[in-house]
């Protein structure tokens, strides 16, 4: 036990990204639950004050001009992009994830179905036979609109699926139950060899590892912004449109905020160019420029993906070495990938009575979750968490255990 406290101070003592830590509102509770809300940065309820009292109190409707609430979806979207590998201009922000997903995968069979027209026709939705569920509803629900086949197929098997009629592949960066990293680059061109279109949700890999968008040549993207993004309960996901998509990009929910002349209240309507295509109604502006606040953690102290990665890798490898040294033998069973490649931000340890024993190590001062019906998940956030917190956690983890065994 001393020989991994003492690993865990020389690897704090060495970490880059340490200092962050104080830039968020922790105690002395070990967070490991930043995959499903992160951490509140310090600076952001300042900031929100000046936007409740300020902006909404004191300008009131001047602020959707001088306090830049208008322009709000797209500029947090660019703030966004680089951490998505992705150039300026094709990201907006605004609504859930969920609704997002169902502009993109709609509007993704709609442009196959262009492509495809005296064809026989693209009829086909893939989707990940494990995603989380809603987006396998949403899944559900495009298809019946749009006339297609739903196929859930497994991640490693979507290569050997596509046909001449898939129309468009619905696809989870990293698996919310397990933390296995899919293979994007692998995946999309596999996708666009079949002629169809890729869509990918990046709400467990934004924030805390490398994704290129642009690079990968992804068509369409969906992610939340509360994870790694640490923008708070319940904060505006957003939508990528590759930019020579965006002319094509026909939305399935065509809002007032997504008009050419959004002011203009013709009946007709009329898509805006560029991203704001996949705007819809009035943004959510309290919860938008919290997450804009949020940000400056990345801008202010030019934190790399990269940076992030790397650490991500050592956290899970440091838990993954202290869990195998003290936890009893046979208690935990790891379901993430030991394979860096294959691993995302988190580590999930399959235990017969992980409700029970989650609920336990909270009480401990140890914060992570539980997926039914039997996963311990723990995730790691580079930016607060640090290899004591890690150590820690393993070793209360292993008393908890060995005091239900």
């Amino acid at each position: 036990m001393s020989e991994l406290k003492s690993a865990a101070e020389e690897l704090d003592a060495a970490d880059g990204l340490a200092a962050l830590r104080g830039r968020f509102v922790l105690d002395d509770v070990v967070y490991l639950d930043g995959n499903s809300l992160g951490a509140l940065p310090a600076h952001v309820p300042g900031r929100v004050q000046d936007v409740v009292r300020r902006q909404w109190g004191e300008l009131r409707i001047r602020s959707w001009e001088e306090s830049g609430w208008w322009t709000a979806p797209e500029r947090i979207g660019d703030r966004i992009a680089p951490l998505v590998g992705a150039a300026a201009g094709q990201i907006v922000v605004g609504d859930s994830t969920s609704v997002n997903v169902f502009k993109a995968l709609v509007a993704a069979v709609r442009m196959a179905a262009e492509d495809g027209a005296g064809g026989p026709g693209r009829d086909e939705i893939l989707v990940d036979a494990t995603t989380f569920p809603t987006d396998g509803y949403i899944a559900e629900s495009a298809a019946r609109m749009t006339g297609c086949a739903l196929r859930p197929v497994a991640p490693a098997e979507v290569p050997s699926a596509l046909g001449e009629r898939t129309a468009a592949v619905l696809l989870n960066h990293v698996d919310y139950r397990t933390g296995r990293l899919h293979d994007l680059p692998g995946l999309t061109a596999a996708v666009h060899a079949a002629g169809a279109y890729a869509v990918w949700d990046l709400c467990h890999s934004a924030g805390a590892l490398p994704v290129g968008l642009d690079e990968h040549g992804v068509d369409l993207a969906v992610g939340c912004t509360y994870k790694y993004l640490n923008g708070g309960p319940g904060s505006p996901a957003y939508l990528y449109v590759r930019r020579d998509l965006q002319p094509r990009f026909d939305s399935p929910l065509p809002g007032w905020n997504s008009h050419a002349e959004p002011f203009g209240m013709r009946p007709g309507y009329e898509p805006a160019s560029g991203a704001p295509r996949g705007r819809v109604g009035t943004p959510d502006i309290l919860s938008l420029l919290a997450l804009e606040a949020a940000l400056d953690v990345w801008d202010e102290d030019a934190v790399s993906v990269e940076a992030v990665r790397a650490k991500s890798l050592a956290l899970t490898d440091f838990f993954l070495r202290c869990v195998a040294e003290y936890v009893p033998d046979g208690r935990v069973e790891s379901v993430t990938p030991v394979a860096h490649a294959e691993r995302g931000s988190q580590v999930a340890l399959r235990c017969d009575d992980a409700g029970d024993v989650m609920k336990r190590l909270i009480e401990r001062g140890v914060v992570g979750d539980f997926r039914a019906p039997d996963v311990l998940r723990f995730g790691f956030t580079p930016l607060y968490v640090g290899f004591a917190d890690v150590e820690r956690a393993a070793r209360v983890l292993a008393l908890t255990l060995g005091e239900a065994g």
